[in-house]
């Protein structure tokens, strides 16, 4: 399809690229309303992105200022969704090659840690004391998944977060990546396996999870 058909269709048929074409025109309380739609969104795929709450605020707002600042030269040739998340997918990448180079530049023991505070063999020598057989809760469950996404590289844990907590469409989630989307099928697939084998020893024995299930 045609560039300037797609961004005729998404005109009609997104309000947010709808809003984003008033903020093009300098409407300051579309820009307000854009925000108030997307902030919790955006900072939860960056906190679990980066590890940290308060860098994701600070990339969460670095988002929308890109946003504001691209403004004169936005064409809707996605859903705003996507070409929002494509940019918070760069803001999180720059900032983990920051955070990489920081750390190797002062590195004077020990490898750096790239997974974010706690890793996951610290929660499962924590949680050693549980009962084999026991059923995680709820808040238990969620933070052993949380922990175990940090064990994926880069590119698989931003595909399932977009999957998971934005329900993106493989087609969605390619754009915003800029994958194909048989390469989006496959890392996916890729991730959803790393997953599944790092959490269900632990899930279903207690097991301290293999980090070689992911490599």
């Amino acid at each position: 399809m045609p560039i300037g058909s797609l961004s005729h269709q998404y005109e009609l048929t997104d309000p947010d690229v709808q809003l984003m074409l008033q903020v093009r025109d300098d409407n300051a309380p579309a820009f307000e309303e854009l925000v108030l739609r997307y902030q919790s969104r955006l900072l939860t795929i960056l906190e679990h992105a980066v590890g940290s709450r308060e860098q994701a605020e600070d990339l969460t707002q670095d988002v929308f200022l890109r946003v504001y600042r691209a403004r004169k030269t936005y064409r809707p040739e996605a859903k705003f969704s996507t070409w929002l998340f494509r940019i918070a997918n760069n803001v999180a990448s720059n900032s983990r090659r920051s955070s990489r180079r920081r750390r190797e530049t002062q590195l004077t023991g020990s490898p750096a840690d790239d997974f974010g505070p706690p890793a996951l063999e610290e929660f499962a020598a924590a949680a050693s004391g549980w009962m084999p057989t026991k059923r995680l809760d709820r808040t238990e469950r969620a933070e052993v998944v949380r922990l175990a996404l940090n064990f994926l590289n880069e590119r698989q844990r931003m595909a399932i977060l977009l999957s998971k907590f934005e329900g993106m469409s493989y087609d969605d989630i390619a754009q915003t990546m800029g994958l194909s989307v048989q390469a989006t099928k496959s890392l996916l697939s890729r991730a959803r396996e790393s997953l599944r084998q790092l959490l269900e020893p632990y899930i279903q024995e207690g097991a301290r999870p293999a980090r070689e299930a992911t490599k």
